[in-house]
């Protein structure tokens, strides 16, 4: 027996009937084809599920679908604008933040995030930021020269 939801993912209303049980990163990946938003341990380690609910970090693989009734919803694909890409992705290309690209998607909308409370960073800062975040290829080091770029070009 489904639940009806009503959600806002990337500025569209979206009304639905789900599982109780449905995983918010499954809904989000198979109901509405949002791929950008990766399964990947499905334990809430790595990060790769990470998206923006109501304009926090959350990680969509240890949240239900039904909790996110009546709450907005953020993804990599809302990022790019016009063709435009966000300083955050731009980032990540011009610094070299990203090899594989599977953890991407997570680390950027976690970046957003702490760039949305917190205009120029430590490294302390952003390290701490993208903690629950896990990459396998870069070192980190590279993510962190992005999100800096970013948060650069964010104050203009």
């Amino acid at each position: 027996m489904g639940v009806k939801i009503s959600v806002e993912v990337n500025g569209v209303g979206q009304q639905s009937e789900v599982e109780p049980r449905l995983l918010l990163v499954h809904y989000l990946r198979e109901d509405l084809g949002l791929t950008g938003t990766h399964v990947g341990c499905e334990t809430s380690m790595c990060g790769a599920c990470t998206i923006l609910l109501d304009g926090q970090a959350v990680k969509s693989c240890t949240l239900f679908a039904v909790q996110a009734e009546g709450c907005k919803v953020t993804t990599i694909e809302d990022l790019k604008k016009d063709g435009t890409y966000h300083p955050i992705q731009e980032g990540f290309w011009e610094e070299h933040g990203l090899q594989c690209g599977f953890c991407t998607p997570g680390m950027i909308l976690s970046a957003y995030d702490l760039l949305s409370r917190n205009k120029n960073p430590s490294e302390e800062e952003i390290r701490h930021g993208l903690e629950g975040n896990l990459c396998r290829c870069t070192g980190y080091q590279h993510i962190v020269n992005a999100v800096q770029s970013a948060a650069r070009k964010m104050r203009g």
